[in-house]
């Protein structure tokens, strides 16, 4: 094979990789009877069979749905801020649930609790941005169709780079 035939195919092996390697997992709402939260006026209704961990994540998060956006609220003591980004959100909804002791960054997520998805829980994290999936349903402050802040929502997100999805254990 003549060397640059074989350097351009080498050019594009790793622009394939380097592409395919800059996006991340994307999020996709999938109804699944009997485990799926669903969404009424914005906020969501836990399927009755859900553990009661998952139930009181919710109630949690119902409370704060509709909040504004602020760059670092959410991080006080468990109290509603008036105001949430997307860490304080996740950090809140988790505190409630009795799931995480103090409020993190976005980024530190990345290590919270196990590896992979969760069957009812499970957070997504990268440097910058996390939001929290519950009984199949995105808590998320941003690309929710909605202005930003914590908001309940279906619509698929794709991540970037980067993110890796970790659970609470046993959720």
């Amino acid at each position: 094979m003549p060397s640059h035939r074989l350097f351009s195919l080498l050019v594009l092996a790793l622009a394939a990789a380097f592409l395919t390697g800059c996006a991340g997992p994307t999020y996709t709402y999938r109804y699944v009877p009997g485990k799926t939260a669903t969404l009424e006026n914005g906020y969501a209704v836990p399927p009755p069979n859900a553990p009661e961990t998952v139930k009181v994540a919710i109630a949690a998060a119902n409370r704060i749905v509709g909040s504004p956006y602020v760059y670092g609220g959410g991080h006080g003591r468990g109290q509603l801020d008036g105001g949430f980004d997307c860490s304080g959100t996740v950090s809140y909804t988790l505190q409630a649930a009795g799931l995480l002791r103090s409020p993190m960054p976005s980024g530190s997520f990345r290590s919270y609790g196990k590896g992979g998805e969760g069957r009812w829980m499970s957070v997504w994290a990268r440097k910058g941005h996390v939001f929290l999936v519950v009984a199949g349903l995105r808590l998320d402050t941003g690309y929710t169709g909605y202005p930003e802040g914590p908001r309940w929502t279906t619509k698929t997100r794709p991540t970037k780079g980067g993110t890796v999805i970790r659970h609470p254990g046993g959720l």
